[in-house]
């Protein structure tokens, strides 16, 4: 059984500046990962929490310190720290994810820095890692790494988990580096959420951006199968609830409650942040106790903020506000003897916080949007006398699993006003049974539960059946020798996907002088035959290749022109079902924008690579149901591509089409695809011959290559050894 290496942007100890003396890390994450750390062997990767200036000359010392804790340091100077953590993570991603599009910066500074640490952390993991090794990457702070690690250790399992909310398509894409963000996600076998929305936003995303289709919560192609999965993550249950039974907790709780008299405590805990919804919450108290006046001197809010990111102009602004806002409320609503909101604006020891959620007869939690709010959680589990209320946001995680709250719209002022009301002056035998429900569900999903889940869905997932091998290694050099000794070589090559990347429209992928000059090597050697085998129409080919000594093979076998001759058709066929089939094509155009009709000689084609994610993933099943009931009328096949859809005319395909060059012996036989086209050409091939897929996805192929980079690179290494 190999080690679990947890990846985070801190360690769960921080650094003294000498480097010998470290202290626990504060944080929900360190508390979560702690039991997951403290068995077996593994390690936990992540910045020692001291910029790297203070601890120059000492790295040695740092570095074997840590090692006693199983921990591994990696060092951040102080421009890191600025411009990959407080510049690119919390200017850019954080207001980003969580619909703050109006705080989000977009520096390139920023960005390179965010790649250059991630490449950091990547490095040190797979310093340590070894087959067999689980690795955990933590949080927003490194999409990139899940795919730097597999760049580096293919076989290792990594598993990703975002602790903060995965926005929907149209705000994930306006990040400039989207595409780099998302195909670093996908460096993982697992990215796991909190909730399900979160999931069905990341698979959008992936979608519409990556062209990559999901099943069932699977995403398809890629090298490998990608797992999106929703892991609520719940607390220490035990932890708090003992902590509120302890004496010296009881004992603040009474010390609390002789301070408030007989006045009803309303709580609000926080860390500063423009997204915790603070404002919003202070003017719905505020309203609370404008229109129900029989309240005042018999409530008290308790605002708790935890100071944080001081140094940012946002969050300076953002407290100065809420000083404002508590004035202002103190002043309009207060009298001799009664203050109505008891503002606290520091962090605040363990037993304290426990005795204030103990304490407190209304939890406030309204964030603006939160990935999932362990705070909620935290005062259910201390309210030990189930007499609390808690209201919850809608737009908090948390609200998926605590449907016993009362759940509000925090920008509804008015809304949360009634819903103050309502928790004050809730019946007692109805708070008990919320609370008891709410407590159930914290105290049986904990987050020693969350990590165990998510790490056995790591565990269990599994190559598919026909995962072709990446071509690498010992493969290369087999096929190198096997081609070299070769008197007669035969080479199928697709073109789309496969010698050149996918294009928003199909006049976009013209080859261009390398593409050309590469196969023209290849074909002036007299002992290959190239042949070009593609779903495109003849006339393009002719015009695109033409000119070239390749044999070409049009309309996915429709069409076959060997070298130095003319063109022959496969089909004996008339074109009148066309007539039929047209229709419902343009009817589907014209309810799906960015989708278009390609016609052929003896088919039709529906791309809607350029399509609106959310429209193809609703048109396309349909249309794909309406064509096959009407391609068995009319003795039609219909073809499923990457985002097209094709009907043609008749008995033919790729391996029908490659059949033609059986005639002659050869030694050397590849064949290089990319979609489900081309399994009938691998199907057709004899054994021993090179199948490549390109890119993912299962296939009858033996071997995969990434894309059409590592395609050419694979031609141009053999055509040099003419």
């Amino acid at each position: 059984m190999g080690r679990t290496i947890i990846v985070s942007n801190r360690l769960p100890v921080t650094a003294n500046e000498e480097g010998v003396g470290f202290v626990p890390s504060v944080g929900g994450l360190a508390t979560g990962l702690a039991s997951v750390h403290a068995s077996g062997e593994g390690r936990w990767v992540g910045w020692p929490g001291i910029a790297a200036e203070a601890l120059r000359g000492k790295e040695g010392t740092v570095r074997r310190n840590l090692a006693g804790l199983n921990c591994v340091p990696v060092f951040l100077s102080s421009r890191d720290v600025r411009d990959y953590y407080g510049g690119f993570s919390n200017r850019t991603i954080w207001p980003l994810f969580h619909y703050f599009t109006q705080h989000a910066t977009y520096n390139r500074d920023h960005w390179a820095a965010y790649r250059r640490v991630n490449e950091r952390f990547a490095a040190a993991t797979a310093e340590i890692a070894e087959p067999g090794d689980t690795v955990w990457v933590q949080d927003y702070h490194l999409m990139l790494v899940p795919a730097l690690v597999r760049a580096r250790l293919p076989a290792v399992r990594i598993g990703f988990f975002l602790h903060i909310p995965f926005p929907s398509y149209e705000v994930f894409r306006l990040l400039p580096w989207r595409k780099e963000i998302l195909e670093g996600l996908l460096g993982a076998d697992l990215v796991g959420f909190h909730t399900h929305d979160y999931v069905g936003h990341f698979l959008d995303a992936v979608h519409a951006i990556l062209g990559r289709g999901h099943a069932a919560g699977d995403v398809e192609g890629g090298e490998r199968p990608v797992r999106a999965e929703a892991f609520p993550m719940g607390i220490d249950y035990d932890r708090f609830r003992r902590a509120a039974e302890a004496p010296a907790v009881r004992r603040e709780v009474g010390r609390i409650r002789r301070h408030v008299g007989d006045r009803k405590v309303i709580l609000s805990v926080d860390r500063l942040d423009y997204t915790k919804g603070v404002l919003e919450r202070l003017e719905a108290f505020d309203l609370f106790l404008t229109e129900n006046p029989s309240w005042r001197e018999r409530v008290t809010l308790v605002l708790l903020l935890v100071p944080s990111r001081t140094r940012v102009e946002e969050y300076r602004d953002l407290k100065r506000r809420i000083d404002e806002r508590v004035g202002r409320i103190n002043g309009r609503h207060g009298s001799v003897g009664w203050v109505p909101i008891g503002y606290l604006y520091r962090s605040v020891p363990f037993e304290r916080l426990v005795a204030l959620y103990r304490a407190a007869d209304v939890a406030l939690v309204t964030p603006l949007r939160d990935g999932m709010n362990l705070v909620a959680k935290e005062y259910v589990a201390c309210q030990v006398d189930g007499d609390g209320v808690l209201v919850l946001s809608e737009f908090a995680g948390a609200a998926q699993e605590l449907g016993e709250a009362l759940l509000v719209n925090p920008n509804d002022v008015p809304g949360m006003a009634r819903a103050i009301g309502e928790a004050l002056e809730m019946p007692r035998r109805e708070r008990a049974e919320r609370m008891r429900r709410m407590a159930e569900w914290v105290a049986g999903h904990t987050v020693e539960e969350w990590a165990a889940d998510f790490l056995a869905e790591l565990a269990a997932r599994r190559p598919p059946d026909r995962a072709p091998q990446p071509l690498g290694g010992d493969g290369v050099g087999r096929l190198d020798a096997q081609y070299a000794a070769a008197e007669a070589r035969l080479l199928f090559l697709d073109y789309d996907g496969t010698l050149v990347p996918f294009a928003a429209i199909p006049g976009g992928a013209k080859p261009d002088r390398e593409l050309r000059g590469l196969l023209a090597r290849l074909a002036e050697d007299p002992r290959n035959e190239v042949v070009i085998v593609s779903g495109r129409d003849r006339d393009t080919l002719t015009a695109w290749l033409g000119d070239l000594d390749l044999a070409l093979v049009a309309e996915h076998g429709a069409w076959v022109r060997e070298r130095g001759g003319a063109w022959r058709a496969t089909v004996a066929r008339d074109g009148a079902w066309k007539a039929r089939v047209r229709p419902l094509l343009d009817r589907y155009v014209r309810r799906t924008p960015g989708a278009f009709v390609e016609e052929k000689s003896f088919s039709l084609a529906w791309h809607y690579r350029r399509a609106e994610p959310y429209a193809s993933q609703l048109r396309a099943p349909e249309l794909r149901a309406a064509l096959r009931d009407l391609a068995a009328e009319l003795d039609l096949h219909v073809l499923e591509g990457d985002h097209v859809l094709e009907v043609k005319a008749g008995q033919f395909h790729k391996g029908l089409a490659a059949a033609r060059w059986w005639e002659r012996g050869w030694g050397f036989v590849l064949a290089a695809g990319d979609d489900r086209t081309d399994e009938d050409l691998f199907a057709s091939l004899p054994r021993g011959a090179w199948t490549i897929k390109v890119g993912g996805g299962p296939s009858r192929a033996a071997y995969r290559l990434p894309g059409p980079r590592e395609v050419r690179a694979l031609l141009a290494r053999l055509a040099r050894q003419r």
